[in-house]
């Protein structure tokens, strides 16, 4: 008997030298991240991501500090609903957002017609989300979605993530030098990758969505993900009225969802 469970370990353990690693094992710091992203390498294209691409996205990854940090420091909302507009600047987002509306008729026209969303919610989300474009993050997005795939927090929701940013590389839709907010959000309206994929609308009809450079792009997409969320065409969107159930797909918090639905009407003109 001995015998034989000695025979058996010892199989055992060539077959667990000889066979492949099919998971990269997480981390809870920096210590292990190279070793992470060899054995993801070795991965990915099983998963249909070439090694030219991987070779191209991961030139410049790094384990992300900063990230981890920001994930580590999230904090609910507990701003009461006053407190809350007063701390995003609500008044400049509705006022500016009634000129940028103004400025950009033709588009938010378009893009309503297409998708049925007016520009009063888009607005509030454009502004809220990056100042209408004017702070979109600065940090290396590759590197703040591979670091969050290989941290054990939630690394299974951040490894889909990667991929979805890695075909987002394969088809020139993201640069491999790309900053954005430290959780890997992109652009102008702050998607996460997959949502890219997902949700992601070329609305100037150059062949890619571009969510950094392209207003056109990021505000269609926007509104496309709001009726993937099942924004119904000319029905309200308050609390109470159907399309608020479309808002609240974008954000969890409560808080959140309030300030889109309000000054979305402040700038759709009531």
């Amino acid at each position: 008997m001995m015998k034989t469970i000695l025979a058996g370990l010892i199989a055992a353990a060539t077959l667990a030298t000889a066979a492949p690693a099919f998971a990269a094992a997480c981390g809870n710091d920096g210590a292990g991240f190279d070793r992470w992203v060899a054995d993801f390498k070795q991965q990915a294209p099983s998963k249909g991501i070439s090694p030219a691409v991987l070779d191209r996205a991961f030139a410049n990854v790094v384990y992300n500090r900063p990230t981890i940090r920001a994930d580590r420091g999230q904090k609910s909302f507990k701003l009461s609903f006053d407190e809350f507009m007063k701390k995003r600047g609500g008044a400049t987002i509705i006022s500016r957002g009634k000129s940028m509306k103004k400025s950009n008729a033709a588009l938010f026209a378009s893009i309503e017609r297409r998708y049925g969303v007016p520009a009063g919610p888009i607005l509030a989300i454009w502004g809220m989300e990056t100042g209408f474009g004017n702070y979109m993050g600065d940090q290396h997005t590759l590197s703040a979605v591979a670091t969050l795939s290989y941290d054990c927090r939630r690394s299974a929701y951040f490894t889909e993530q990667l991929y979805a940013a890695l075909q987002l590389v394969a088809r020139g839709d993201l640069s491999t030098t790309a900053k954005g907010a430290a959780h890997g959000e992109i652009g102008q309206t702050q998607f996460l990758p997959l949502n890219v994929i997902r949700y992601g609308a070329d609305g100037d009809g150059d062949g890619h969505i571009d969510m950094v450079r392209s207003r056109a792009d990021a505000l269609a997409s926007t509104a496309n993900f709001l009726k993937g969320h099942g924004w119904r065409t000319g029905a309200g969107y308050q609390q109470g009225e159907p399309n608020f159930v479309a808002i609240q797909g974008w954000n969890a918090a409560t808080v959140y969802q309030q300030a889109i639905a309000y000054m979305g009407a402040q700038i759709d003109g009531g």
